[in-house]
């Protein structure tokens, strides 16, 4: 790849925004071209490069302007800029509003470098990531909050958008249902059409929005 991927890293804590310089110094196809400390900071030096950047990587609690509400004026402003989460907090309530704020992926500091430059590519060539130990923080209440799913969903589509928010293949799904993987297959058209998601991603904020996560 000729392009190098821009990258701003915002962290209140130097030694984080030091270790991930580090890791992304390694990859020639990487350059780390800000860093901040505050999500002002961040703010100012998007604007004044005039957001010409690929990828955010941010911290979720920060004094004064959060993760969250940088997240939010990265995305009404500059929609084509990535912004993957890189937080400490392993709760769902987090991970709602970082799906809320449209982030485009969320991985815990607990990650080694490999995940770290995973989730990076992954949300620069596939669109999102959210680390596997994230995912069951989502559909964790799926099942005991199924009344509150809209009714043009099907009993079965439920029972599939449930496994496919656990990140299960339609084989794995055919399997475990005992039905054809091209019956599942067909589930997951109609569910996306339905919900009108494009991506796992947006069955997260369907099933957010309908109150089916806790």
């Amino acid at each position: 790849m000729d392009h190098k991927i821009k990258v701003l890293i915002v962290d209140d804590h130097q030694i984080v925004i030091d270790g991930i310089k580090s890791v992304l110094a390694q990859q020639s196809n990487i350059i780390v071209c800000e860093t901040a400390t505050t999500g002002e900071e961040a703010w100012a030096k998007i604007l004044a490069i005039s957001g010409r950047l690929d990828l955010v990587i941010v911290d979720i609690s920060m004094p004064g302007i959060s993760g969250i509400e940088l997240c939010k004026k990265i995305k009404e402003k500059f929609c084509s800029i990535k912004v993957l989460f890189l937080s400490m907090h392993d709760e769902a309530m987090y991970v709602k509003q970082a799906i809320a704020c449209e982030a485009d992926g969320y991985m815990l500091k607990i990650c080694d470098k490999n995940e770290l430059l995973t989730a990076l590519n992954a949300v620069l060539e596939k669109g999102s990531y959210f680390a596997y130990n994230i995912l069951p923080l989502i559909h964790a209440q799926v099942n005991s909050e199924k009344k509150s799913l809209p009714t043009k969903l099907t009993l079965r589509e439920i029972e599939i958008l449930d496994l496919i928010l656990k990140e299960m293949t339609s084989k794995e799904i055919a399997d475990k249902l005992f039905i054809s993987k091209q019956t599942v297959d067909t589930h997951r058209i109609n569910i996306m059409e339905k919900t009108s998601s494009k991506s796992i991603v947006g069955l997260i904020k369907y099933a957010i929005s309908h109150n089916l996560v806790g």
